[in-house]
């Protein structure tokens, strides 16, 4: 993730004026998504809930601007879907926008603007696509 996600963009660190240095992913059930920042300060994004190889991946998600507690999390899952030998559909849903309350319309519109760079500009560049 730390080799494709637009770490100048959409981190904490970048929010605060300096690109983040990477983002560590312990890719396994209970594993944490974790950005490294320029000062090495780590920022918990979320934690892993279902991890199956190359299919599947559900996490609570979420990351605000420096000095912002986070105390509530989306939900987003990622699928994966072999569409071919060289063709992957890869489909993001993220739910659980109560948790915001009335915040819940503000943060999901930035991140229905943010997945689609992400994904299909960021991720879709680091595939060759």
């Amino acid at each position: 993730m730390g080799s494709w996600w637009p770490l100048a963009k959409f981190t904490v660190s970048a929010m605060g004026g300096r690109p983040a240095k990477t983002i560590r992913v312990d890719a396994r059930h209970g594993g944490t998504i974790v950005e490294i920042g320029a000062d090495d300060t780590e920022h918990l994004w979320g934690t892993i809930a279902t991890y199956e190889l190359h299919d599947f991946v559900s996490m609570s998600f979420h990351f605000a601007p420096p000095g912002v507690e986070v105390t509530d999390r989306s939900l987003v899952e990622v699928r994966f879907t072999a569409l071919s030998d060289e063709r992957t559909r890869v489909t993001l849903t993220q739910s659980n926008w109560e948790v915001f309350a009335e915040q819940a319309p503000m943060i999901r519109g930035g991140y229905v603007h943010s997945w689609t760079i992400i994904f299909e500009q960021a991720y879709k560049a680091a595939l060759g696509g």
